[in-house]
């Protein structure tokens, strides 16, 4: 993913409220996506963009060219979104048992539904890993970068987190979770 943001970076750092505005503009889809998938929700992903803005704001200073902005911005997505539902955690009872109603033959729309809840069921680490790189195309390095980790360490989230949607579909499909071979 090419980053042509540099200029404006470095305009907003230099205190220029015109070019950080612009900078936020150019990457606030990018943002609300990745918000979106890590959420799955459209109010609480508006909300965690916010936040993510505002802290993007106090810490502009500290970007250094190192990584593309698309993976600093990721990185300050998915610590906002981990906030977030932290909050909501602690004002929220925690939910029972989620049972799923007998459900029509599922179409390509519902089961796309069904893989991402189960996706957004799955400990922080692996999902975040698994929508960074195939939610958003990042490579592993990339995701390593915006997860604050090693790039084996996001490919040991991803093999986890295959085997768990394995084990979930194996289950569902009548195998009885056996495995086979």
């Amino acid at each position: 993913m090419k980053d042509d943001s540099s200029a404006l970076i470095r305009a907003a750092q230099n205190g220029d409220k015109a070019a950080f505005e612009a900078l936020l503009r150019a990457h606030y889809t990018c943002m609300y996506k990745m918000a979106y998938r890590w959420c799955g929700n459209r109010e609480m992903a508006q909300d965690v963009v916010q936040d993510a803005c505002i802290k993007v704001a106090r810490h502009l200073a500290d970007f250094r060219f190192q990584a593309s902005f698309t993976s600093y911005l990721y990185r300050i997505v998915i610590n906002a979104a981990k906030d977030h539902c932290k909050r909501e955690a602690r004002f929220q009872p925690l939910p029972g048992p989620v049972r799923e109603p007998a459900a029509p033959p599922p179409d390509e729309q519902s089961h796309a539904r069904q893989l991402l809840g189960r996706v957004q069921a799955l400990p922080e680490r692996e999902k975040t890993a698994l929508l960074l790189v195939f939610g958003e195309g990042l490579t592993h390095k990339q995701a390593a970068f915006a997860m604050n980790c090693r790039e084996g360490t996001v490919s040991a989230y991803i093999h986890q987190a295959r085997k768990r949607l394995a084990a979930i579909a194996g289950g569902e499909s009548g195998c009885g979770g056996q495995k086979h071979g």
